[in-house]
């Protein structure tokens, strides 16, 4: 072998030996970098009108003839019946449920003296999108009275209720806005610990709630969802 050959065969072998280091680096940095992340949150949150009620209209009779209180019952829920007609609510949003009788009577744990022996509870009940107009009646249905119709107000088991069902509309717009808040939040970490952000590593979308705003306006909904999301950390 020439001496020329030997010095392009050692040439080429310590060409080979310093791509090889240089490969090793990477790879030994690439690996140090994978143990090196920042676990973020972001937040979305939307108020929102809600775009359905259900509204429950109780009215209650008492008394001890059975079909003088049906003869009521039929004339109360037509008063009611025309009342929200008049005032823009379609036949197919409103419901009467069968009367709920109640034989103080046959109440074998009741000792007291019974004087009036049939307590009856009527509900016609109204669900609707037209929201703002249902919350209108409401704080009109004292006009009911003047027809002798007394609807009962307070009762815990028939709240009306509202309810907003278009989430599915703005899901996309409220994880992207979520998941820009986590991005921000991981860039002004690196910044801050003098690393560059690297690709995802792990994500997380967090489960939507929606609840009312307060107790005094439950037709506002405020909607929230938390993404959160781990990042890569590089030098």
């Amino acid at each position: 072998m020439n001496k020329s050959t030997i010095i392009l065969s050692s040439a080429i072998v310590a060409l080979g030996m310093v791509l090889l280091g240089f490969a090793l680096k990477a790879g030994i940095d690439n690996f140090s970098n994978r143990d090196r992340d920042v676990t973020v949150r972001g937040l979305c949150e939307r108020q929102v009108m809600a775009n359905k009620v259900t509204w429950p209209i109780v009215t209650k009779e008492m008394g001890n003839d059975l079909v003088s209180i049906y003869d009521k019952i039929q004339s109360n829920n037509a008063a009611i019946v025309n009342f929200l007609k008049t005032n823009g609510i379609e036949e197919s949003e409103i419901s009467v449920n069968p009367p709920a009788v109640t034989d103080r009577l046959a109440d074998s744990y009741n000792s007291e003296n019974i004087r009036v022996r049939y307590n009856v509870t009527n509900v016609i009940v109204v669900t609707s999108s037209k929201v703002d107009l249902v919350r209108e009646l409401i704080d009109r249905q004292t006009e009911l009275m003047k027809q002798g119709v007394a609807v009962v107000a307070g009762n815990y088991q028939y709240q009306t209720t509202y309810e907003y069902t278009g989430l599915n509309d703005i899901k996309p717009e409220m994880i992207a806005e979520a998941t820009r808040n986590a991005r921000e939040a991981a860039d002004k970490f690196a910044a801050d610990s003098d690393s560059r952000l690297g690709k995802i590593k792990t994500a997380r979308q967090g489960q939507f709630s929606i609840e009312d705003r307060d107790q005094y306006t439950p037709y506002i909904k405020n909607i929230r969802v938390v993404t959160s999301i781990d990042y890569y950390l590089e030098d």
